[in-house]
């Protein structure tokens, strides 16, 4: 790109320097509005009522507005920006913003903004989708899909609701128990979210979880749903229990472990893991993509036997990493299993293959 393009398309990105000149936009971007079945005084006239009326019956559109919430010292954001830039010149409708999160602590604060790079989508003045971290391709999905969008009639939107409420309802159905937090169990993205997970897996609690702030639709659905106005969430046969202060008094009152399924014990869970298929492989990576010498090797020596096996990738699970060690008796990777039974790693394999007594045993014929 030309230097002059490149500074044209960054300057497509307005920059808000304050809480009031957000709120000043915001209230700019409402007046923008323009429908046909908008007031007389506000109606446009000419070839633009013209236009507006080859609209279909009951549509109105609204600016989309795309603010970035940023920080200068994250090279993420410096390259999401670019990426708006971009969608700027090629969507010439939609407005972009950037406005730096720890700069206008007020507004990041109003919005719930906890790391950088956020997203914020708003029509009319109003916030309709949100999107956490720095994904180019779901920011231009998202802005393309609201660009194009507009708002229909209510039964439009009853029959919407509708859809939205079946979806959170197969959520909370998704395992037997369900925690709607921010972040991920690996990852919390706030303090109340981390303390639900330290209870639960302090009991060892089995659950499944789901992020909120990568679907703004469902954060702000499942609080009408659920009649529930914060996070986190837990549900237990698509029942909900509560929010974090519910689970510490279940907690005090030794509850929790009766209303909750428990996880099988660690043991328990190798055992099974181990007998997943006739012949077992715990790796580092996977059948496609072996991550380390060891198991590439150990995969090319199993791909000439022709015998099916199964893979589980050990850096996916730092439990069943370490855990394995101890229930093997076995202290490195790859470990291969026949019906249950460790047979070795890659120099007990080799010696197999060269001894001809490999494949009799993948075939369980020893």
């Amino acid at each position: 790109m030309a230097a002059g393009a490149a500074e044209a398309a960054v300057a497509a990105v307005e920059e808000v320097g304050s809480a009031g000149q957000f709120e000043e936009l915001l209230r700019l971007k409402a007046k923008d509005e323009v429908s046909p079945c908008c007031p007389a005084s506000s109606r446009p006239s000419g070839l633009e009522r013209s236009a507006l009326l080859s609209l279909p019956k009951g549509w109105d559109y609204r600016s989309l507005l795309v603010v970035h919430f940023w920080a200068p010292w994250a090279p993420q954001c410096a390259q999401m920006n670019e990426v708006m830039a971009e969608l700027a010149k090629e969507l010439p409708q939609v407005s972009f913003v950037k406005l730096e999160a720890e700069g206008v602590p007020e507004v990041s604060e109003k919005y719930e903004i906890s790391s950088v790079p956020t997203f914020l989508f708003f029509k009319n003045s109003q916030k309709i989708d949100r999107l956490d971290g720095a994904h180019a391709p779901e920011l231009t999905k998202k802005v393309q899909r609201h660009a194009s969008s507009g708002s229909f009639l209510p039964s439009a939107n009853e029959h919407l609701k509708e859809d939205l409420n079946l979806r959170l309802k197969k959520l909370t159905h998704a395992a037997p128990c369900m925690l709607f937090m921010k972040g991920t169990p690996q990852e919390p993205r706030c303090g109340f979210s981390k303390q639900m997970v330290e209870i639960l897996h302090k009991h060892n609690i089995q659950f499944s979880s789901f992020d909120i702030f990568s679907d703004e639709e469902v954060r702000q659905g499942l609080k009408a749903y659920s009649s529930w106005p914060t996070y986190p969430q837990l549900y237990v046969s698509g029942e909900l229990i509560g929010g974090l202060d519910i689970i510490k008094e279940l907690e005090a009152s030794e509850e929790l472990d009766t209303i909750c399924p428990k996880a099988p014990k660690l043991e328990e869970r190798l055992k099974v893991l181990t007998n997943k298929a006739s012949v077992m492989l715990f790796m580092k990576g996977n059948k496609q993509e072996a991550k380390c010498g060891f198991s590439k090797q150990i995969l090319e020596i199993l791909n000439s036997t022709g015998v099916e096996y199964e893979t589980f990738d050990i850096l996916e699970d730092e439990e069943v990493r370490q855990g394995l060690k101890a229930y093997s008796n076995w202290p490195t990777y790859p470990q291969l299993y026949v019906k249950g039974e460790l047979v070795g790693g890659l120099d007990i394999v080799k010696e197999l293959k060269e001894n001809g007594e490999l494949l009799p045993i993948l075939r369980g014929e020893n």
